[in-house]
């Protein structure tokens, strides 16, 4: 059965939200992380490329296997394989430590995803079940620096920190955060004392800070334009890589200088 979608420029300009050059970057990437394995045993239906395709159009539409195969001519339970077996692939690289770590700022926010698994949410505040991620943004470049795991969505964002292990990598780097993040060692609002309120400029403080921190809420809503953010069908790890995924695409969709690479497998 012939598919209709193909790794040509018009789809997937329209179907991931990356330009052409882009894409080749991401195919870059996944082939020099084994995507295409040992070559051994039964073939794949579909080349590299196309393969990197269809989870890119996953995680950017979030449809249904069937749908996808019927999209690319091969079987439901092919899409599957193909997802089960590249989605890990396209993690974002957790960047190295910068050198000028002092004058850096990182801005962490944790945000609600809906998930299918109940062993990974919990019903949250946003009335449906839900898991918390932790986010690191870069305040300068926009880019997604780190990601955490999932972790119920009851649990408190200053705990959900905690748990993720990402502040060994805030290390010597300046962080904001809202005021959730109390005593996490992190830049965070001005508190209203008791029966005092804000002692004077503090208000002032707290406005640069929300207008700065409003970074991180920008980079979550475009993240989430990727609809697996919204409603993620996946169990067991397959939220966190799918986050890890969309952190990378989103990177890579932020990239100002296209690189011309190869799209052949």
């Amino acid at each position: 059965m012939a598919g209709v979608l193909r790794a040509e420029r018009v789809w997937v300009e329209t179907f991931t939200g990356l330009r052409w050059e882009q894409f080749g970057r991401l195919l870059k990437a996944v082939r020099e992380r084994s995507g295409n394995g040992t070559l051994r045993g039964r073939p794949w239906a579909l080349p590299l490329a196309e393969r990197v395709l269809i989870v890119a159009v996953y995680y950017r539409t979030n449809l249904t296997m069937r749908q996808l195969g019927l999209l690319f001519g091969v079987s439901s339970s092919t899409v599957c394989r193909v997802i089960q077996k590249l989605g890990p692939l396209f993690a974002v690289e957790l960047v190295a430590r910068p050198a000028d770590a002092a004058d850096r700022l990182w801005i962490v926010d944790g945000t609600l995803i809906p998930v299918r698994d109940r062993k990974v949410g919990v019903s949250s505040r946003n009335c449906r079940f839900s898991a918390n991620v932790q986010v690191i943004v870069d305040g300068d470049t926009r880019l997604v620096i780190a990601a955490g795991r999932p972790v119920p969505g009851t649990t408190a964002d200053a705990h959900a920190w905690r748990a993720s292990g990402l502040a060994e990598h805030c290390q010597d780097v300046t962080v904001l955060a809202d005021g959730a993040y109390l005593n996490c060692g992190m830049v965070t609002p001005h508190r209203k004392r008791p029966q005092r309120g804000l002692l004077p400029g503090e208000e002032a403080d707290n406005a640069d800070h929300r207008t700065v921190r409003a970074r991180v809420e920008h980079v979550i809503g475009r993240m989430k334009n990727y609809k697996i953010l919204r409603d993620c069908r996946q169990h067991g790890d397959g939220l966190y890589h799918a986050v890890q995924a969309v952190a990378h695409i989103h990177n890579l969709a932020l990239a100002s200088r296209p690189e011309d690479c190869d799209h052949r497998t």
